[in-house]
């Protein structure tokens, strides 16, 4: 049985957990750089080797017992991807399990997020990203990474943050009232408080693609775009919100690991453990 950051095994148990974390080493649609699949591994052996006291809440999070699942492998379709992954998460959130993701392309959320809206009528969702990611169909496939929240704005409450690219084709989705683009994050000083008040008080899923980050600090993922999120300012985000709002769960999508290249993966391993420690603090 394999544990989350090796910590002791009774923390990895299933009915001491409150979280379940799923990992889905899927990369079927991506249409430049390949290699989100190997993503959850690489970000799994950096938690591994993390330290798992947290400084900044004075907390160890693994306590609050994080069950690893065995990884979604389907992969025979996007279609079949998306189902998979819809069935999986629904069977934890039956036990009231806060389910995390870590992917994987970000294809992986639309089943993710089609699991939470089933349960929560009333959803929002908050997308950190560089990309839009509102085509309704590319290549074929509505299950494409492209199309990652198509349906979640079609069907919830879709805030996004971090955006820095878009094809013309999406414009007409956009609901820009709900929609911070980066360019406008980095004139602006309240960005965070503007955020937070657009989130409303409904329950809240939150998918990052870490290309929502700047290149600089984190290079390894399929379409880095210049002009990102920072770590400091996107924690003090994510803190406001985990520890205020009602977070049900989260994934976390799109490490291209390079061997080159290490500190990506440490980076998607702190962020998570980050999120718990909010999570467990609040």
């Amino acid at each position: 049985m394999r544990i989350f950051a090796s910590v002791e095994e009774e923390y990895g148990q299933y009915d001491n957990a409150k979280v379940v974390l799923i990992p889905v080493p899927y990369d079927g649609t991506s249409t430049w750089l390949k290699g989100a699949d190997k993503g959850p591994e690489a970000f799994l052996e950096a938690a591994d080797n993390m330290e798992i006291y947290d400084i900044e809440t004075k907390s160890e999070p693994y306590k609050m017992g994080i069950f690893l699942d065995d990884p979604v492998s389907e992969d025979s379709s996007p279609e079949a991807m998306t189902d998979a992954v819809h069935q999986r998460v629904a069977k934890y959130l039956k036990d009231e399990k806060v389910v995390t993701l870590f992917g994987g392309e970000h294809s992986i959320s639309i089943g993710s997020i089609r699991a939470f809206g089933d349960k929560y009528k009333d959803l929002t969702v908050l997308q950190l990203d560089a990309h839009t990611d509102l085509r309704p169909e590319y290549h074929g496939s509505k299950c494409n990474h492209a199309c990652a929240v198509f349906e979640a704005n079609e069907k919830h409450h879709l805030v996004q943050v971090g955006i820095r690219s878009m094809d013309t084709e999406e414009v007409q989705y956009l609901k820009e009232d709900n929609v911070f683009f980066a360019h406008d994050i980095a004139e602006n000083k309240n960005w965070i408080e503007d955020v937070y008040n657009k989130l409303g008080d409904n329950p809240i899923y939150i998918t990052i693609d870490l290309d929502a980050f700047d290149p600089s600090i984190c290079p390894s993922t399929g379409t880095p775009e210049p002009g990102g999120l920072e770590w400091y300012p996107t924690l003090k985000l994510l803190k406001k919100v985990i520890q205020t709002k009602n977070v049900v769960g989260f994934d976390i999508v799109e490490l291209m690991p390079n061997e080159n290249e290490r500190s990506s993966d440490f980076l998607a391993a702190k962020l998570y453990y980050k999120m718990l420690a909010y999570l467990y603090t609040k």
